[in-house]
């Protein structure tokens, strides 16, 4: 029983620093050391070409011209004929017209945090990073009346026409990219745009202009390079990377690492697929009960791939067929989410404890609808949980407080007792008895609210709206690190940060000094350790974690006051 309440804090400290040095590989694009994770279930990629199943690998349907992979190979290699740019008052997107595909996107109301005087880029296609949606059409079945012939896709040149630009007064905005007669059919891409939404609407209609009925599929991918965006910190990590929702498996995130080594396959009858990254995300969406086939593989030894392919009703001859879908790209503004949607908002990730992160937003959210600032928001929140947890951080104060009483009895019986350590447990034991002193006393009630502070973490370090959110005086942007002395040596130097540290230490000192010498000296390093990465913390990370700290230094103050502990 010898300082059992200091040796679980030890395990919890080391566990920390397990999971630290895993996400830390991750980071780094590296295995998990302890923790590895499950690869998603894969298919065999060599689906034989007589059935409905996306074909990307067999070789009849590469011979065909209509291979997904074997389209995608060569829109990398080529340049795009012309771009076009498509303004309304929150999205700024480029098209290629070769495939009548988007290129580019640029979220007008969120500012770039790394680029003074940027938006966001969320798809772009540049020297240096690929991030696009295409959609084309490829074979559903390869019968053999069916003549073996090109298919418009995604590298087909597209005429354009409608307007560029959303004008004042206008709702909304219509652009048509259609293609010329390939293999006897034309596609048109149709995409509407709508004043102050993220989601476009995007109608493909294939025209059917041969003598032969046509058995055909509709694609629909993201595509990017397996870099992370700039600026990611390397002491959190956040997934960047696919992601499907799925009637059968819900939500799943597939890692890089993952695709590089065996393809993700799955079908379903709904969900969507998405391209996931810290506070931002693009996805295709179609309507439920539509057979889809989703997937997920890397292409061209460089770049990631998720797909969704919906098998089409058969276009007869002269008939034509219209498929209705939605490409959305925007912020993971959560209740914004849920309305489009339905699963679309776990993209924004909350890690393992959704079920508390939810409601722990939910109410921050419903906070700043009352206070207006979520930097107040989050000190409200922090008060309220406080409150809520008031009689279990009471009792494990009032264990402190009377360890730390009698921890001079202790110090001296362990030094009288130090060549005898079976009599010093005993006596110990007689001193806890005597004082009526549980070690364990101060340790549990806290251990209880520690997933709800870590939901909470989670709901700051994911959540869009802290991103550009002002708080109080230097504090511009709720998720950049405080730089209110400025960056020395690359090292962001705040005041959030540093009274971090200095309310970390003060706990500290309010605590009962372990016995151990070495534990108490590390007792003392561990919160100027831990300080470092504060500093590069989101300043509203750092003020939730400095208020819940003032909170508690208040809490224990007044009992250690009314335990006599204190002068």
């Amino acid at each position: 029983m010898n300082d059992i309440r200091r040796t679980i804090l030890w395990v919890v400290f080391g566990f920390s620093l397990v999971m630290l040095w895993d996400k830390w590989q991750l980071h780094n694009g590296k295995k998990p050391t302890f923790f590895p994770t499950a690869t998603p279930p894969v298919v065999a990629t060599n689906t034989s070409p007589t059935t409905d199943a996306p074909i990307s690998t067999a070789k009849s349907a590469t011979e065909d011209g209509n291979s997904i992979n074997e389209i995608t190979q060569s829109a990398l290699v080529n340049k795009p004929q012309e771009k076009i740019e498509i303004s309304t008052d929150v999205l700024k997107i480029i098209f290629d017209s070769e495939g009548g595909n988007v290129i580019g996107a640029e979220l007008l109301k969120h500012k770039d945090g790394f680029v003074a005087g940027q938006n966001v880029k969320l798809l772009i296609d540049d020297n240096e990073n690929v991030y696009v949606a295409q959609s084309g059409l490829t074979i559903q079945n390869l019968r053999t009346d069916q003549p073996k012939t090109p298919l418009p896709n995604h590298k087909t040149p597209m005429r354009f026409s409608g307007a560029k630009v959303l004008q004042e007064g206008e709702d909304s905005l219509v652009v048509k990219f259609e293609s010329e007669p390939v293999g006897e059919l034309i596609l048109r891409k149709t995409y509407f745009f709508k004043r102050g939404s993220y989601v476009v609407e995007v109608n493909h209609d294939i025209f059917n202009k041969g003598e032969l009925p046509k058995s055909l599929s509709l694609y629909l991918r993201l595509l990017r390079d397996g870099k992370k965006p700039e600026g990611e910190s390397a002491f959190y990590s956040t997934f960047t990377g696919p992601a499907v929702y799925t009637l059968e498996k819900k939500y799943q995130k597939i890692p890089f690492e993952d695709i590089e080594k065996e393809k993700f396959e799955q079908n379903s009858t709904q969900g969507y697929i998405a391209m996931v990254q810290h506070y931002f995300a693009s996805a295709w969406l179609i309507d439920n009960d539509q057979h889809r086939t989703v997937f997920a593989e890397k292409v061209e030894k460089k770049y990631f791939a998720v797909s969704m392919v919906i098998p089409l009703l058969n276009i007869g001859p002269g008939e034509k067929t219209t498929h209705i879908s939605r490409l959305f790209i925007g912020p993971q503004e959560e209740k914004n989410l849920e309305a489009i949607y339905s699963g679309l908002e776990y993209v924004k990730d909350y890690g393992l404890l959704a079920i508390l992160s939810k409601p722990l937003f939910w109410l921050l959210y419903e906070l700043n609808n009352v206070i207006g600032n979520w930097g107040w928001s989050i000190v409200a929140l922090v008060v309220l949980l406080k409150i809520a947890f008031y009689w279990l951080n009471s009792q494990a104060y009032k264990s402190m407080g009377k360890m730390k009483a009698i921890n001079p009895k202790i110090m001296e019986m362990r030094e009288r007792l130090k060549d005898n350590p079976q009599q010093m447990q005993m006596e110990m034991m007689k001193i806890y008895r005597e004082e009526k002193v549980n070690p364990l006393g101060g340790c549990l009630p806290i251990a209880v609210q520690i997933p709800f502070f870590i939901a909470l973490y989670w709901v700051l370090l994911s959540s869009v709206e802290m991103r550009n959110a002002p708080w109080v005086g230097w504090i511009h942007d709720l998720a950049a690190p405080d730089t209110a002395f400025g960056v020395w040596f690359g090292v962001p130097i705040g005041l959030l940060p540093i009274l971090m540290t200095l309310t970390s230490l003060l706990q500290t000192w309010l605590n009962p000094t372990p016995p151990d010498p070495i534990q108490a000296k590390m007792m003392w390093i561990m919160p100027l350790a831990f300080s470092v990465m504060f500093f590069f913390f989101p300043s509203g990370l750092v003020l939730y974690w400095l208020s819940n700290n003032i909170l508690s230094i208040a809490q224990q103050w007044m009992i250690n006051k009314q335990l006599g502990v204190l002068n």
